[in-house]
């Protein structure tokens, strides 16, 4: 079983591609990064950075994990409803949750936590956990630098 989850990456430069990089959610500027791990929370992929005011749906769409976990069961959360994944059940509007759907909402949350705490490994290198100020085109290559470190790291 493969995890998935988008984390935002703030950067400074709002004024250049301002709309596209807004994200209304987080009330800042920034790219998405689409991050997949396994069960035991080892790192398997990071997505190229993408507008941070995508939704998760639009950008595992863009991303191309889809067609490289076709034969993979995936889990995400709710953010990626209706595209197939595995994920927990809404509360349906004016109505309280199923107690059945409650549990199995925390036994999803349970095995999430071992993206996040992939996440925040990754988020370990400060030109991720901070805002990053460099230029816009050179984050892509940011993030694979980053992401190759990290498989080294875990190669020891």
């Amino acid at each position: 079983m493969v995890l998935v989850d988008g984390t935002p990456a703030p950067t400074w430069d709002w004024a250049v591609k301002g709309r596209q990089l807004f994200s209304g959610k987080h009330r800042d500027t920034g790219f998405n990064l689409q991050i997949a791990a396994t069960l035991d929370g080892r790192l398997l992929s990071v997505a190229a950075p993408l507008p941070g005011s995508w939704h998760d749906a639009l950008a595992w769409r863009v991303s191309g994990f889809q067609a490289v976990l076709v034969d993979r069961d995936v889990l995400g959360d709710l953010g990626y409803l209706g595209l197939g994944l595995l994920t927990g059940y809404r509360k349906p509007p004016g109505a309280e949750l199923h107690e059945a759907h409650k549990a199995f909402n925390r036994d999803v949350a349970k095995l999430r936590a071992t993206v996040e705490r992939a996440i925040a490994h990754l988020k370990d290198w400060k030109v991720l956990a901070s805002r990053y100020r460099g230029p816009l085109d050179a984050f892509g290559q940011v993030v694979r630098t980053v992401t190759a470190l990290v498989f080294f790291r875990m190669a020891w």
